[in-house]
């Protein structure tokens, strides 16, 4: 990777989601695996504090392959953690070397060891930003015994003859993982919740989930769409400001309805 990216992605990795609330610095982290069937893979689950029982879980799609899980070091992602955590529900970050199918390999030890874990394996949900959405789209469609997905400003799917998708996925090197799928694919039984910056700067990507969100509205799926008209791609950490801060507030409201059963 070219010295310049290597230093964008150190400037990204900086930053941290434009809302806060009390006690998400001092939520309790604990590290460790998750196999994939053939390895060992670190993971780190962020926990509320005081929880009165086994917490919900919210799982963080992952579309670039990060075998040394450095995205448990990434700013934009913690924040987001912590913030669930604060609100209730645990978050796991893990690492990953097949984007698809690790996603699967969470979920399944999530659900094997809840008891040990401290977590409730009946109430899973997935979260995704912009390239991860593929991915969370993927996984909703191969297990609809997911809660729910909070799916932001996403690279979504290629349809009706579109290649955005694909292309940004070759530029940007992340998993298309929704390649030759539709929205005849998603269970109708899996509420999800999708933010739409109104002035997202990457070509195409609106276009393409206008198509996701029209498809999905025609077969009448449990979405949720919040367009933020004047947000640009990354805005929860680029525009500090109180209609950001509305934004993620009805990202964490979503969840809680739909895992914890309250928000904040």
């Amino acid at each position: 990777m070219p010295d310049d990216r290597e230093a964008i992605l150190r400037e990204i990795a900086k930053k941290k989601v434009v809302y806060t609330l009390p006690g998400m610095d001092a939520v309790t982290v604990r590290s460790g695996t998750y196999s994939t069937g053939h390895e060992d893979l670190a993971m780190d689950i962020y926990y509320p504090l005081d929880a009165a029982g086994p917490a919900p879980v919210v799982v963080f799609a992952v579309a670039y392959p990060d075998p040394p899980g450095r995205i448990r070091q990434y700013g934009p992602v913690t924040s987001w953690a912590r913030l669930m955590a604060a609100s209730g529900m645990a978050a796991a970050i893990y690492a990953t070397n097949d984007c698809v199918e690790n996603i699967h390999a969470v979920v399944r030890h999530l659900r094997t060891n809840a008891a040990t874990l401290g977590i409730d394996s009946t109430r899973i949900g997935v979260f995704a930003e912009s390239a991860n959405v593929s991915v969370a789209l993927s996984a909703l469609m191969r297990d609809a015994s997911i809660k729910c997905a909070a799916l932001l400003t996403g690279f979504t799917m290629d349809l009706d003859g579109s290649t955005t998708v694909a292309a940004a996925a070759k530029q940007y090197t992340f998993v298309d993982a929704c390649a030759g799928r539709s929205v005849d694919d998603l269970p109708d039984t899996v509420p999800m919740f999708f933010l739409r910056a109104g002035r997202d700067q990457f070509p195409g990507l609106n276009d393409a989930l206008d198509r996701v969100i029209a498809k999905a509205l025609a077969r009448n799926l449990p979405v949720t769409l919040v367009n933020h008209a004047t947000g640009t791609h990354g805005f929860e950490f680029d525009q500090d400001n109180d209609l950001s801060r509305e934004m993620i507030r009805q990202v964490l409201a979503f969840l809680g309805r739909h895992l914890a059963g309250e928000s904040r």
